[in-house]
């Protein structure tokens, strides 16, 4: 099979494409024909050394997917309602920026249809490492509810667009910041009640005069850094801070007397070293909860920009490297796909 491999540490160029052997579905897999393969941040951190891999996990980059199930563990499909020719959407750990890739039958989820029609092997692979991120961070761990506020640290982004249409279509008020006006308009348009230029207006003050005074009732930070003491001040009394990246840095200092005072949680995860059973759990809540609002159209994919994976006559995996370097211009709003 095709597949881009990172042939060193480095920039964008260092993707190429290579051959390695057929993948193999395993006990509780599929192995999925893939069609269209997600871009996302952590792909670029493995690329530069910065995302290692987890054990066990494939070393080719791409952790979600779309495309066909050719083979897998029957009795795993058959007792999660899949069969070999089913359409899916994917999680992976790795793995996904090829022809061929393995997936737990646990977190794959059907491609989302309606009467008339569905969604594009493109939007499909645009779907899974968002949709798990955001539902797993904002509405398990930060508990966000019908009637409460969110503000979202860079709304532009494939997370942003994501979590932007979950928690408007689950009811809640959603404020977001951005890096330009072009970016906070899309996010408008996408259904944010305000959008924030970060680079012209001080979110702290925004927010706090969006909110008259009480802040927010959730934050999902993708910057962390010198943004986490300015979060706090943010954030409403029992408010919660959700750190996914440290885009920002790594080191924060906080106003601890505000935690205390406003009963304040400050928490944070990352997805891909997570067990099965907790992806499994997460890809059951999207598949009750969220994907109906999908078919029903309360909630779209938002597809920036895809490249082929395989540029006719060539090796070098340029068009993967084109992505990543899209990726880290920051002018996109919402995802990035390869196809294949």
């Amino acid at each position: 099979m095709k597949a881009i491999e990172i042939t060193s540490y480095g920039a964008p160029e260092v993707l190429r494409l290579g051959e390695r052997p057929d993948a193999q579905a395993g006990a509780g897999e599929v192995l999925i024909r893939v069609k269209a393969s997600g871009v996302n941040r952590p792909d670029v951190l493995q690329r530069t050394g910065n995302y290692p891999v987890p054990p066990g996990a494939s070393d080719i980059p791409g952790l979600e997917v779309a495309g066909e199930i050719v083979s897998g563990d029957a009795e795993a499909m058959a007792a999660a309602g899949f069969k070999i020719g089913d359409r899916v959407c994917a999680l992976v750990a790795g793995g996904g920026y090829a022809e061929l890739c393995v997936a737990p039958v646990g977190q794959c989820l059907p491609v989302p249809v309606w009467d008339g029609g569905g969604l594009s092997d493109v939007e499909a692979a645009s779907l899974p490492e968002t949709f798990f991120t955001v539902w797993s961070n904002v509405f398990e761990r930060a508990r966000l509810q019908a009637g409460e506020t969110l503000l979202i640290q860079g709304g532009s982004s494939g997370i942003g667009v994501t979590a932007i249409q979950m928690a408007k279509a689950l009811g809640a008020t959603v404020l977001v910041t951005a890096g330009s006006d072009e970016k906070c308009t899309a996010c408008l348009a996408l259904g944010a009640d305000h959008a924030i230029n970060y680079k012209t207006a001080d979110f702290v003050q925004e927010v706090k005069k969006l909110t008259n005074g009480q802040g927010v009732n959730v934050i999902l930070d993708m910057v962390a850094g010198s943004y986490v003491s300015r979060e706090v001040d943010c954030l409403a009394e029992d408010g919660r801070l959700v750190i996914i990246a440290v885009q920002g840095g790594a080191r924060a200092e906080i106003n601890a007397g505000l935690v205390l005072r406003r009963r304040l949680t400050i928490t944070g995860s990352t997805l891909r070293p997570r067990p099965l059973a907790f992806k499994t759990a997460i890809a059951n809540a999207l598949r009750e909860k969220v994907w109906p609002l999908i078919a029903s159209g309360a909630i779209r994919p938002v597809v920036h920009s895809t490249f082929a994976a395989v540029d006719a006559g060539s090796d070098t995996g340029s068009g993967a490297a084109r992505a990543h370097a899209l990726m880290e211009s920051n002018q996109h709003v919402g995802k990035i796909v390869l196809t294949w």
